[in-house]
């Protein structure tokens, strides 16, 4: 693995922007909105041909109740199952209820007439989550239990799981399970795939640490750190706005159009236009830039 950052990069780079603490039901729909066919590698009983699924995290009516996430398969499939996820970090004991009556009024709602199933990511199975006799048979045939942290004091089983359960292992492990996915991912195409998620979950747990702590902390280079979808969302916010005042300084008021289109160019776009525009000196340059480069 190439070394981690020089002395020079480490005083060049930015400490961590505050951000506001990211509820684990937001956290998994960032990470499973870009790539929603991770679900798969939970469900090895799908033909092998499964994908194309769109994940998304729809409110159900009446009281607001909104999933934690929802994997929908394509509408030319539908012999694949819709994937409901709930993720749950601490006990609760009226879980179990609430995740059945969720389930219930997603089907409803939804007029759905296919299979599903219920995937649910915890730490481990003897958190208290509620009574399970008057949901036993809903729990025993329809929810995939993925423990991050089996109680037996096993490694999570699958990659995917490892990844996640950098979500909870204590600091001193993090170092320790990055390198083994990494070794894994040499002959695993598995692991190989959900290596991209390593910086994305360290950088929002790890909140007040530099770029170079966090790289040293997983094992990754500031090449990985910078590729993470994590990075290049919340640096490219703050890019785009930077590159907006500019803008509007230089070119006058920009339409709403105009604005939408640069908040969408992606991260290494939106450092090439804070250099070029410091050259403008009216919007018709502005225009022509976008016209070039977006």
């Amino acid at each position: 693995m190439d070394s981690l950052l020089s002395t020079p990069q480490r005083s060049r780079l930015p400490r961590l922007p505050s951000l506001r603490p990211l509820a684990s039901d937001k956290l998994f729909y960032f990470l499973f909105h870009s790539n929603p066919d991770l679900i798969l590698r939970w469900l090895d009983d799908l033909p092998a041909d499964a994908g194309g699924y769109s994940f998304s995290a729809p409110v159900l009516k009446e009281r607001e109740y909104r999933l934690d996430g929802l994997f929908s398969p394509p509408p030319q499939r539908p012999d694949l199952p819709a994937v409901v996820l709930e993720a749950q970090m601490a006990p609760d004991p009226g879980f179990l209820l609430r995740l059945y009556a969720e389930t219930g009024r997603f089907l409803q709602q939804q007029a759905w007439n296919g299979d599903w199933r219920v995937v649910v990511i915890c730490p481990h199975r003897g958190l208290h989550f509620g009574a399970l006799t008057p949901v036993q048979e809903f729990v025993e045939r329809r929810v995939l239990w993925i423990e991050l942290q089996p109680r037996d004091g096993q490694a999570p089983i699958t990659p995917l799981a490892r990844v996640l359960s950098l979500l909870l292992e204590p600091e001193s492990q993090v170092r320790r399970i990055s390198d083994a996915l990494h070794q894994q991912a040499f002959t695993d195409p598995v692991a190989a795939e959900v290596l991209q998620l390593i910086p994305t979950i360290l950088f929002t747990r790890f909140r007040n640490k530099t770029i170079p702590e966090i790289c040293a902390m997983g094992g990754i280079t500031l090449e990985d750190f910078s590729q993470s979808k994590a990075y290049k969302e919340i640096f490219g916010l703050g890019e785009a706005n930077l590159a907006l005042r500019q803008l509007n300084r230089r070119c006058g008021p920009l339409s709403e159009a105009t604005t939408a289109r640069i908040q969408a160019l992606p991260l290494e776009q939106l450092e090439a236009l804070a250099e070029a525009l410091l050259d403008f000196s009216g919007p018709d340059e502005l225009i022509t830039w976008l016209a070039a480069n977006a």
